[in-house]
């Protein structure tokens, strides 16, 4: 095997005949955090270092673990100067799966086959920007095929730039972490959305209840939700309330509570709707408050938190009768709970695992988390891929991901642990099959895609 040649992860003839029936699946990638906004006007793409460096904070991370100076990752310097620091920082990434995007992402997007470096980074960011030369954003989603992309969104959000674009539906994904604790900015924000005024747990409630009917019909069909803990205490609607009022003073603990009686609320309106629930837990945010202050939110200062307690995701599940209790998905960034998570799944009712998320979506992540969906949950069943990113140029990752999978279940047909007749289905709905199946259960998005794809 050669340096990233197309047999890149799949060990055996069985694995890239399986990977060449998938590569050039569509894509539905039902979690980023696109801009909307550049999808609807069809931005230029711009200069390479601002697409690859501009809003990239996996790349962030691996800058500042080698030393680079901060000028240079979020701070003033010229693009062209942030490139040639990440590019002479490349060959100290052996492994990292920023070295995998970063060099599938010049080879799909750009048609570089070399490994970037210090020595060559002047010719390739010269040869990168002619390719990008009038290039725009709708180009970038046809070349992967991205059927659908969902963006992440606050409720109060407008929605004005959603719809189809091109060949791709841009889906609206409900994200109301603001309003787990909100303070008085967010529900004024709320109220405007809905022409009211927003000040009790009940108006915050049916503001959120109106705007979440108002996402599914612009073709949302997921939420989102990022937290550290799940709730381990459960309260009434009065006691809801005595907190709500008091939510400016609460401790860890009564805002636990608080957020406990919030998402439950909204997990039986996501029933309703058909919303899938997708809850990342074990994270915390912004570790690093120096440095937090200085570049604000999510810029690379998150890190995995500790690994969730079992008991405490089952009490959530259990708090819904299975008629109640939307579709999840469940992502964990520590993984060192994965198999218990697993084992979870199978005592609830429409509860999967989710992708390999954040920090673990590198090779030996995604590897992990494919072996325990696999021996612990049902595979056939996984939503697949997401890109999780704010770059147009992150969908590389899937691409990644698909080669890792048909490694796995390539390997299992040549050792004679898997019916090679049943491996194509599988990892067609894997790869495609199952995302079309969760995004089309909304009506919206169901006339998109056939629009798109007619």
């Amino acid at each position: 095997m050669s340096y990233f040649d197309d047999r890149l992860f799949l060990s055996g003839e069985t694995a890239y005949a399986l990977y060449e029936k998938v590569r050039d699946l569509p894509i539905i990638d039902y979690h980023s955090h696109l801009d909307p906004a550049a999808i609807a006007r069809d931005d230029l793409l711009g200069d390479t270092g601002s697409l690859w460096l501009g809003h990239d904070h996996y790349k962030w991370r691996a800058m500042r673990l080698c030393g680079v100076d901060e000028r240079f990752i979020t701070g003033d310097a010229p693009y062209r100067e942030k490139f040639m620091e990440f590019a002479r920082i490349m060959p100290m990434l052996c492994g990292n799966p920023v070295y995998y995007f970063s060099q599938l992402e010049l080879s799909q997007i750009f048609g570089v086959n070399e490994p970037l470096c210090a020595e060559n980074a002047e010719r390739i960011y010269d040869t990168c920007n002619e390719v990008l030369k009038g290039m725009r954003v709708s180009e970038l989603l046809k070349k992967y095929r991205v059927n659908v992309a969902a963006t992440t969104d606050d409720p109060a959000d407008s929605l004005e730039h959603h719809g189809i674009h091109g060949k791709t539906f841009v889906s609206p994904t409900f994200r109301p972490d603001k309003y787990y604790c909100p303070d008085d900015q967010a529900l004024r924000r709320l109220g405007d959305a809905v022409g009211g005024t927003v000040t009790t747990l009940d108006e915050m409630l049916e503001a959120l209840d109106e705007r979440l009917a108002y996402f599914t019909r612009r073709g949302c069909f997921m939420s989102d939700h990022g937290f550290e803990k799940f709730p381990d205490t459960y309260i009434d609607r009065a006691g809801a309330n005595e907190l709500f009022g008091h939510r400016k003073k609460l401790d860890g603990k009564d805002r636990a509570a608080l957020f406990g009686y919030v998402l439950s609320h909204l997990m039986r309106e996501y029933k309703k709707h058909g919303i899938t629930a997708q809850l990342h837990f074990s994270v915390r945010r912004n570790v690093n408050p120096p440095m937090f202050e200085m570049t604000g939110a999510d810029s690379g200062f998150d890190v995995i938190g500790d690994p969730p307690l079992p008991s405490d995701v089952e009490r959530f599940l259990a708090s819904f009768d299975d008629r109640d209790r939307p579709d999840v998905v469940l992502y964990t960034l520590n993984d060192t709970a994965l198999r218990a998570i697993g084992s979870i799944c199978g005592a609830f009712s429409r509860v999967r695992l989710g992708a390999a998320w954040w920090f673990n979506d590198s090779k030996l992540g995604i590897k992990r988390a494919l072996e325990t969906t696999a021996e612990y949950t049902a595979l056939g069943t996984s939503l697949g891929m997401l890109t999780d990113s704010r770059s147009f140029a992150g969908y590389s990752r899937f691409d990644f991901y698909r080669r890792i999978l048909c490694d796995h279940v390539g390997g299992l047909v040549e050792a004679g642990e898997y019916d090679a007749r049943h491996a194509e289905k599988l990892l067609y709905g894997v790869c495609y099959g199952n995302a079309y199946a969760a995004a089309v259960k909304n009506p919206a998005t169901d006339a998109a895609l056939k629009e798109i794809l007619k």
